[in-house]
């Protein structure tokens, strides 16, 4: 899944960037599945239908996840450096995750 708050638009575009051959992210939400509290969007993991014992999103801020701050992982913003390797380097921890 790809969670944003940023409008759909913005979402695709950042697919095609992730994704180009459309094999690897099969959901992509955007700011319209949201909550909206106060002129702020943030993510609800629940409705991805998962069982959030299982399930972490990572993010560069927390406070997309108000609701679900113990599913939340730090990441680096990330500002479309192609040499950008933080993903990368969360591997070994979400390996270890997965067979947790």
């Amino acid at each position: 899944f790809i969670y944003t708050t940023a409008k759909k638009d913005y979402a695709k575009k950042l697919l095609e960037v992730l994704d180009p051959k459309k094999k690897l992210i099969r959901h992509c939400l955007s700011q319209s599945d949201c909550v909206c509290s106060q002129g702020c969007y943030w993510k609800d993991l629940t409705c991805l239908g998962r069982d959030l014992a299982k399930t972490v999103a990572l993010d560069h801020t927390m406070q997309g996840f108000p609701a679900q701050a113990a599913n939340w992982i730090p990441v680096p913003l990330w500002c479309g450096d192609p040499k950008d390797e933080e993903l990368l380097r969360l591997i070994p921890v979400l390996g270890q995750l997965g067979q947790a």
